[in-house]
């Protein structure tokens, strides 16, 4: 019997014991249910597939397969479907906030790339019924496979009422919401990694990841904290390393996904126009600025995992920079970088306020982005 059967168990036979049931556990009793119902493969269609499937637990929370196989984005349930974007982890995203337009006109948060999905329920709410991934053809498909199992149907009563296998639409809520709670838990965001036991006096920075986090919130040698920093001061804890809003950076076509996916070769990715709750066309082409938390075990990187390695995603950046000949090209394909999927909106203003970065500059920077690796991954990053 697995640890995570044995806690709802356990927490079910206490609910029993007791007609009352406290706030606390039954956030826990949701936690443990949401665990559970995170790994069980048996809600896909074909039962090959599970949200760690593609948000693996193991090596970040993303697909295991796709850095390995080049493939970029995740198969689905049925072996052949794959997607045109590449799965985002899903470590820290209980951290996100959820969609809104700023004050400013900006918009913020939600889950996915464009995020169309506004909190993590919505998000866990999609995959299941994606034709090209869990491929469910509906939520009372759902609803009768959580009911071949009796824990859950138990379980679920508990959290949910007695009635919740009465109308599927509740019954598919729960499952997502159980998902979601499990989803806020620490397990998704510990902020244990070194940088974090630095900012705690318990980690000795080397000279070049010192001279990384240098340059990293620096105003003057590179651009990186435009975005990627939430607190408003250096060095604070519960940093999650993206400002969660939405940029074009001018990432090319990945073409080698198109070709194994069969995706139209003039069809064109406008990331948050894509999104129904979004009508202003200056927001084509835009993409929510990730966490950099974990990313050196993360990859491929950008919306369509165009590339394998962590020094490319900076000298990218840097190509906006520099006149250097030798930093106009891609150091993964050895041509030049190609020209933007959506060239409009791209975000100039940001992308071209630093200096140009030397090879050292580089590798310090991907040194410190190292440092943002929680610890039962750091094995992968080392």
């Amino acid at each position: 019997m697995s640890n995570t059967i044995t806690v709802v168990m356990f927490i079910s036979l206490l609910i029993l014991v007791n007609d009352s049931i406290a706030d606390q556990d039954l956030n826990l009793l949701k936690e443990s249910l949401g665990r559970q119902l995170y790994f069980d493969k048996n809600l896909s269609l074909n039962r090959t597939q599970s949200c760690a499937s593609c948000h693996d637990p193991e090596i970040g929370f993303v697909d295991a397969t796709n850095n390995a196989s080049e493939r970029s984005a995740s198969l689905g349930d049925d072996g052949k479907s794959l997607g045109d974007r590449s799965a985002p982890t899903s470590s820290y995203a209980n951290q996100i906030p959820h969609f809104h337009e700023h004050e400013k006109g900006q918009y913020v948060g939600g889950q996915f790339w464009d995020g169309r999905a506004s909190t993590l329920a919505d998000q866990a709410a999609g995959p299941p019924l994606n034709p090209g991934e869990m491929g469910m053809p509906s939520k009372s498909a759902v609803a009768e496979r959580l009911m071949e199992n009796p824990l859950y149907i138990q379980s679920f009563k508990q959290a949910y009422g007695q009635n919740i296998f009465s109308d599927s639409d509740a019954t598919y809520d729960a499952f997502a919401n159980a998902i979601a709670a499990f989803e806020e838990t620490d397990y998704f965001s510990p902020f244990d990694s070194k940088y974090d036991r630095y900012i705690r006096g318990e980690y000795t920075l080397s000279k070049q990841e010192d001279f990384g986090m240098t340059l990293f919130f620096s105003d003057q040698f590179t651009n990186c904290n435009q975005c990627h920093q939430l607190k408003k001061r250096p060095l604070a804890e519960g940093e999650t390393f993206s400002d969660y809003t939405y940029h074009n950076i001018g990432v090319p076509v990945n073409e080698k996904l198109r070709e194994l996916n069969g995706v139209s070769g003039d069809y064109v990715d406008e990331g948050l126009f894509a999104n129904p709750n979004v009508k202003r066309k200056s927001e084509r082409g835009k993409f929510k600025v990730p966490t950099l938390r974990n990313v050196a075990v993360t990859g491929p990187y950008m919306h369509n995992g165009i590339f394998s390695d962590l020094r490319t995603v900076v000298s990218f950046y840097n190509k906006y920079n520099s006149k250097n000949n030798k930093r106009q090209i891609n150091p993964e394909t050895g041509y030049q970088w190609r020209t933007p999927e959506v060239s409009e909106n791209v975000s100039l203003t940001e992308l071209e306020s630093g200096p140009s970065l030397d090879d050292r500059r580089i590798d310090a920077l991907v040194a410190f982005m190292k440092l943002l690796t929680d610890s039962r991954f750091e094995h992968i990053s080392e």
